[in-house]
Parts: structure tokens; C-alpha cells; sequence
């Protein structure tokens, strides 16, 4: 892993985990980050029962941390959101989360929040932060087989990533 990178994610309810992918991929790409330097995940925990994200996690053998609004929304951020405080109780979930995810500063916020709009039409938001040097990045459980769902992703059923309905669309900024 050349450097570890923590991943906020946000999106609309419904947001399949194609879409998803096409926002991260993106979001990688812009700060020449890889899949295999991201260390911690996370989003709010109203989307905890999100199967997007869900598909995603159990795609790449992630474990979602997923935060309160209220802890969210201590964050300082630089893009907060009245429209996203409207409907989830915090001005930021991407960029709020990664920042969290990261145990990290604003000063380490590498990509932030980039609005993707799916094919479908959905939107989604990623936002990535570099987890310092001196701080270790969150253990990841190994996942339980058969236990009941947790704030891990269900036992993966399919080792293919999600494949996208149609070629990539713009981000919208």
C-alpha cells in the first residue's frame, strides 16, 4: 500500500452499487489513488441498511463504519450542505465521514466531495482523506460466517464487481 486513504461515501436511497463504483473509480482516479490503498470506509448510519453500498462493501471485502449524524456534524468540511442537513440531520456525509474514518484533519481531505450522477439517475458522493502516518489504520475484522448483519457487509455471494449498465457518465461538479 503506498499511502492508506480513507473513503466517505454518500448517496441517494436506492443508488445501485454500479453507480457507486463509477463515483469511486473516479474519485481514485483524480488523486491517483488504488483500490488497494484504502484502509477505512464510511458513511452515515441511516444508509447502514443501503444495499449499494452494502454490494460494494462485500465486493471488495470491506468493513463500513457508519456514524451518527450528530457525530458527522461536528466535522468541520470544506463543502457543508444545507440540503444534505435537511435530510440527514448533518451538513456532510462524504467528506465528514472520510475525515472521521481517517482520524484526520481538513488538511488531509484529497478529494472532496465529488458529486457523481449514475446512468440511472441517481447521485452519489465520495470523498477521500489520507489517514496520517502516524495514526494506524482501523483493524478490519475478519467476517463472521453466518452471524447475523453488523456494521459489516454480509459474506460476499459473487466475487465479480458490479457491473455498470452503461458507459461511464460525467461527474456533475
Amino acid at each position: 500500500m503506498s499511502r492508506p486513504i480513507a473513503i466517505g461515501l454518500g448517496c441517494d436511497r436506492g443508488t445501485p452499487a454500479a453507480t457507486l463504483v463509477w463515483a469511486l473509480v473516479e474519485a481514485l482516479d483524480r488523486c491517483g489513488a488504488a483500490l488497494v490503498d484504502v484502509a477505512a470506509v464510511a458513511s452515515i448510519d441511516l444508509k447502514a441498511d443501503e444495499p449499494g453500498l452494502l454490494e460494494l462493501a462485500r465486493w471488495q471485502g470491506w468493513t463500513i463504519r457508519f456514524y451518527p449524524a450528530a457525530e458527522l456534524a461536528t466535522v468541520p468540511v470544506p463543502h457543508p450542505s444545507e440540503t444534505v442537513r435537511r435530510y440527514t440531520g448533518t451538513p456532510s456525509v462524504s467528506e465528514a465521514a472520510a475525515l472521521l474514518a481517517a482520524g484526520a484533519g481538513m488538511d488531509q481531505l484529497i478529494v472532496e466531495k465529488l458529486k457523481y450522477r449514475g446512468p440511472d439517475g441517481r447521485n452519489a458522493t465520495v470523498s477521500i482523506a489520507r489517514i496520517p502516518q502516524s495514526t494506524p489504520p482501523p483493524p478490519r475484522p475478519p467476517p463472521a460466517a453466518g452471524s447475523c448483519w453488523s456494521a459489516s457487509a454480509p459474506a460476499a455471494t459473487s466475487t465479480s464487481p458490479p457491473a455498470p449498465a452503461q458507459p461511464s457518465p460525467r461527474p456533475t461538479r
